[in-house]
């Protein structure tokens, strides 16, 4: 199916946040705190009004989604694109031309497309840091065969959970990782 069908079938982000059960006031805290610096609105300068637009293959569940979703909804505010969110989990013949390393259906990506209606740039399903950040989290964990493994990991979930709720360095660390694939790109 060519992107721009996947485009007209996303839902909007009004329709997208109105239909989460999960992850919706975390969601929209961290969209109603983050501003973009003055640095990363001028590394966007050269994109507005370019016509381009994101689809942004998610599910609410997710708390990289949680993170990177109102991260991506600023940008596209910024830079006037439109974005249409498409849930993994129902539309996994997409999910599949996007896989992370091959073989992981992890999410949030986003794909953006130019004017022409032709893909530009892919980013996710983190900020190369941030990934380095739950690797680093993981090799704290015991032994998945451990009596204790479930709990800690659980705990390490909470841990990062919290930090992507609060930490607007992190924030900042996703926005610009998304600008460096768009402006690279262009």
């Amino acid at each position: 199916m060519e992107i721009m069908n996947w485009f007209a079938k996303g839902l909007s982000p009004k329709e997208y946040i109105e239909g989460m059960k999960v992850n919706k006031e975390a969601m929209k805290g961290v969209y109603n705190r983050f501003s973009l610096a003055d640095e990363e609105k001028d590394r966007l300068e050269k994109l507005k009004g370019s016509g381009m637009k994101a689809i942004a293959i998610t599910e609410d569940w997710c708390g990289d989604a949680m993170l990177n979703n109102p991260i991506l909804l600023k940008i596209s505010e910024e830079i006037g694109a439109e974005v249409r969110f498409i849930l993994r989990d129902q539309n996994l013949e997409l999910m599949d031309q996007y896989l992370t390393n091959g073989i992981s259906r992890a999410i949030p990506i986003f794909i953006f497309i130019d004017k022409e209606g032709e893909e530009q740039a892919v980013w996710g399903p983190r900020a190369k840091r941030i990934q380095e950040i739950v690797d680093e989290e993981r090799s704290k964990l015991p032994a998945q065969e451990a009596d204790d493994f479930k709990d800690k990991q659980m705990s390490m979930y909470k841990r990062l959970t919290a930090s992507y709720q609060e930490d607007s360095e992190i924030w900042h660390t996703v926005a610009s990782s998304i600008i460096d694939v768009l402006v690279s790109e262009k």
